[in-house]
Formats: structure tokens, sequence, C-alpha cells
């Protein structure tokens, strides 16, 4: 007999391992991940009269796998009971266990259209450089690079573990799974192809990485680099937040009741960092590095140097992003060059 054990994790619980409930039929796997900042990724369980469907699949490394097979034993199923996996985006602690147990069972894999851009560059022989040292360049910060790469887990993903989907998303559309319908909805921001699953009639958000319960998602952190992915997340927030409020079914942290809630927090957090970005080159600061360097970061309220290599890196993107949109806005000047310059208005 399965054990069925009813999600009541916390803010700093929800990364204990097991199979939690959180609604009829669907239940929360936190899977570990190989990285101090983010120790976990919640993989969704959705029951089926014809198996099992799962949002997100975890990063293919061993402990994970281990992790994931007893969550599923707990639940009476194994891994040839999966029949779909529903990929939010193609980051490796959602894709790549899907991808190599897909592979290895026969479950369809789906993901984003908008992802394929970078799988393509991820899979392509010209790929000789990380391509996020452009953006580093581009954000005056080439100087983490060093420190970003000895932080990177592994270097470049296998690309055993980074098999193309068997379906490409490639517009809002409903997803029938046994009696249950999910609105499966494009919302780039976080990557390009991000997608997140609305079930209505049950009020939930698999949310991915597009609505975090307790950090804010970075934005824009894939290979195949956009210009303005802070301006397609903002969209894709107003998207989802026209939809009624549901339960929030995120890929990091706790299940929390409102997804309207954490939506509107997370707005008025970019509009903040719009605000401070702006007056940080009203101050003289005319780079990401610079600017980033004015702010502060993280709910300790850090600076940039208290920040590990990886973090800062993010950090630095993520000023690129809201001073970009910053120009697109006529708020700032953009003077364009390998190191993007932002000047105030005159």
């Amino acid at each position: 007999m399965s054990e069925r054990v009813v999600d009541r994790a916390g803010r700093g619980e929800w990364t204990e391992p097991g199979a939690f409930e959180v609604a009829p039929g669907v239940h929360r796997l936190p899977l570990p991940l190989p990285m101090d900042g983010l120790r976990a990724v919640n993989v969704y369980v959705v029951e089926t009269d014809d198996g099992l469907v799962l949002i997100d699949g975890g990063w293919a490394i061993p402990e994970s796998r281990k992790v994931f097979d007893a969550g599923l034993k707990q639940l009476g199923y194994t891994v040839r009971d999966i029949r779909r996996f529903l990929v939010t985006h193609m980051h490796r602690d959602h894709y790549t266990q899907a991808s190599v147990v897909g592979r290895e069972v026969g479950a369809h894999v789906a993901l984003g259209i908008g992802d394929k851009a970078t799988m393509d560059l991820m899979h392509s022989d010209a790929l000789n450089e990380d391509p996020n040292l452009d953006r580093l360049r581009s954000a005056g910060a080439q100087e983490l690079y060093d420190g970003w790469r000895a932080m990177m887990p592994s270097g470049r993903p296998s690309m055993d573990d980074y098999g193309m989907p068997d379906e490409w998303l490639d517009r809002d559309l409903v997803i029938d799974i046994g009696p249950r319908r999910l609105d499966a909805l494009s919302t780039p921001g976080h990557t390009q192809g991000h997608y997140v699953f609305a079930d209505e009639e049950a009020s939930l958000l698999f949310a991915g990485d597009h609505v975090l319960s307790t950090i804010t998602p970075s934005i824009g952190f894939e290979p195949a680099y956009v210009q303005q992915p802070l301006r397609d997340y903002l969209a894709s927030l107003a998207k989802v937040r026209a939809l009624p409020d549901m339960k929030l079914l995120p890929a990091h942290g706790p299940v929390t009741d409102s997804s309207h809630t954490r939506i509107d927090e997370l707005v008025a957090f970019h509009d903040v960092r719009l605000d401070r970005s702006l007056a940080a080159v009203e101050s003289g600061a005319g780079t990401a590095m610079e600017v980033a360097a004015e702010l502060p970061w993280t709910r300790r309220e850090r600076r940039l140097p208290e920040l590990n290599a990886f973090d800062a890196v993010l950090a630095c993107f993520e000023t690129l992003a809201h001073l970009e949109l910053l120009a697109l806005q006529g708020r700032l000047l953009r003077e364009d060059g390998p190191t993007v310059g932002f000047t105030p208005l005159v």
C-alpha cells in the first residue's frame, strides 16, 4: 500500500525528501541539487488512469535519481508508470532527468519551442566558448568569468542528458491528461521557452521558475540570450495574473495558497529595482556591474563583493536586464559596444 503524506512543508522544510500530496492525485517530489543556493527542485507527479504525468524531471545526477525512485516507490509506482513529462523550461535541474528517464522508459517529453535556440546552440559543434562570456563583457563584468566557470557544477552539461524533446510546445494550448485539463501557457522571461501549466478546475498553478514562492527568478539566464528578457518576464507575469487566483506550486520553495499574492510581490520587486537602477546611473554608474555594485542583494541585503562568483554573475545579468528595459522605456540612454554603457537622459 502506498504512503500518502499531505504536504505541510514550510519555508525551511520544503527540501526534505519524500512524496507529498498537494491535492488529490497530485504529489510533490523535492529532488536534490548539487548547489548550495538552490538545494532542491520540486517535481510534481500527477496520477491518471493511464499512468503518471510529471511536471519537470529534476537534474540527471545519481543523488537525484535515488530520491526520485524512492518517492515514486512511496506512492506505489516506478519510472515504468511515467507516460509523459511536461517540462517548464530547459534548465538542467528541470530538463535533464526528464530527458534521461523519458528515453529509458519511452515517456513522451514536451518543452517550449522558445528554448529551441538554446538547445540547438548547446548541440552545435560551433559552441567553442561559453556564450555567457559575451554577456559578462556586455555587463562590464568579465573579471568574474574565471570564478563563474569554477563554480559551474561539472562544467558543460553532457549532451547525453540533453536529448531533444519529443514535442515542442509552440503556442498556448489545452493538454488533456485523463479527466484533468491543463492550460499550457507560454511565459517567456526566465527562459524564452518557459511554460506554466494551470489546472483551473482544481485551482492549481504548476509555475516552474516563473513564479517562485520565496525568491525572485533569474531573468534570461540562457545561452541564446535575448536583449529584453525583463520586458518579456513582466508581460508573462501579467498574463498569469489575469488567470483566477490559484494554489502556487513552484519549482523551488514551499507550496503557497495564492498565485496572485506572489505575482504582485514580484512585480513590486522589479518596480523597485528599476527605480534603484535608474538612480545608480544618475549617480554616475555606467555599466551593469557598476550599477549592481550599488544595489543590495538577497534578503540579507548583501553587497556585490559579498556574493559568491555564481550569484555575482547572476546579479550582473539581472541588472543588465533592468538597464536594457529602462533604455527601451526611454528612461536611460544606451551606448552600444563590447561593454554596454548607460547614461542619464540629458
